[in-house]
């Protein structure tokens, strides 16, 4: 099984980077190896949350989640993406902002003689607006998450009193719009606050919208009764097929690419080559963290341990953080990572020893009892 769910990946990958060992010798191999372990690393809580949407799925809407949605991940996000950004923020045309990035100067913060600064700097002066819209649609997320009740809780003495304040109608709004005009008051530049602001209000819409349209159309089948249980994303269905598979597919993919800012903004410390990026963060980084997302569905992982939707809110709600703070203040991709991997760790060690007190037929923990983090 684990052969036939990584399988394609693997020959993807090595595929991959026999063309980058051609396009651009060892060196071009070495950075595409790089960029991979840096998108698996940011990237593994977004398997975690994917797949548990992607389990109330039906079969079709996963299919498509795993088809086209690698598609617009790999090429998208990875490629299509900085070249929009660069196209929309140089006022270049689209075939001259595709070969401002293949032919870059030797020096990548250097000025051309038109005045058009290079293809990363470009890029990296999008990053605060790139930033906002990302981390304010992920803080909308786990903001969703903590403020709900729910019968089992990881950190129980903080997700409870945060569960009971979270009653407060439309509470996530009003923390996330402070949250955004501190960002934008404190860490945007002058000359960056109106499109901070207005990319952070954007991502806001864009969460509730999705969200919104997910619910309204995850109405019950005939015969089938309404699940009682919520997760962090929009309200689910076992099974969401129709309008509702839909937009759970949607809600998906924008996930996804909130997931890919900092990822794609990162790379540019690595290298400004696009062909590399492309390699690297989709066709090796991208397609893993599918088929871990597949892995995690088929085995039944989010079931058997029960803390790791937690832990991937939590990182979560830390990526949105260093986002936000990252339009001010250049943070490191390696903490970022790390950040992400401590917490989820820590949730799949909890539920170790929960899943072993339960085998150990414990009286003083069943399977609703809290871990005691």
């Amino acid at each position: 099984m684990v052969l036939r769910i990584f399988g394609l990946s693997i020959a993807i990958s090595i595929l991959a980077m026999i063309v980058a060992f051609i396009y651009g010798g060892p060196e071009a191999l070495f950075l595409v190896i790089i960029l991979s372990i840096l998108e698996i690393s940011l990237s593994f809580d977004n398997a975690v949350i994917n797949a548990t949407v992607l389990q109330r799925m039906s079969e079709f809407w996963q299919k498509i989640f795993l088809t086209i949605g690698v598609i617009i991940a790999v090429f998208g996000m990875r490629l299509v993406f900085p070249l929009v950004i660069v196209w929309a923020a140089s006022g270049l045309g689209p075939v001259a902002a595709l070969d401002l990035a293949l032919n870059p100067p030797a020096d990548d913060a250097a000025y051309f003689t038109n005045g058009e600064p290079s293809y990363e700097t470009i890029l990296t002066d999008a990053h605060p607006q790139i930033a906002a819209f990302g981390g304010m649609f992920l803080l909308m997320l786990f903001l969703g998450f903590i403020f709900e009740e729910r019968e089992i809780t990881w950190l129980s003495w903080l997700e409870k009193p945060l569960a009971r304040i979270g009653k407060l109608d439309q509470l996530s709004v009003v923390v996330a719009g402070i949250v955004l005009v501190l960002s934008g008051s404190f860490l945007a530049a002058d000359d960056k606050v109106s499109t901070v602001m207005i990319s952070g209000v954007l991502g806001m819409i864009t969460y509730i919208a999705v969200n919104g349209l997910g619910e309204l159309f995850n109405l019950p089948e005939e015969g089938e009764e309404e699940e009682t249980s919520k997760s962090g994303g929009p309200t689910q269905l076992a099974k969401a097929t129709g309008k509702a598979g839909f937009f759970l597919f949607l809600y998906l993919e924008v996930l996804d690419a909130s997931f890919s800012f900092d990822g794609v903004i990162g790379a540019f410390a690595i290298t400004a080559d696009p062909i590399i990026i492309a390699l690297g963060l989709g066709f090796v980084g991208a397609m893993f963290v599918r088929s871990i997302t597949v892995f995690l569905v088929r085995k039944g992982t989010l079931s058997d341990y029960v803390y790791l939707e937690h832990g991937a809110h939590w990182a979560i709600g830390a990526l949105a953080v260093i986002l936000m703070v990252s339009i001010g203040v250049h943070i490191n991709e390696i903490i970022t990572g790390l950040v992400g991997v401590f917490l989820i760790g820590a949730a799949f060690i909890s539920s170790l020893i929960r899943n072993k007190r339960i085998a150990n037929d414990d009286p003083k923990l069943d399977e609703n009892t809290p871990a005691t983090v």
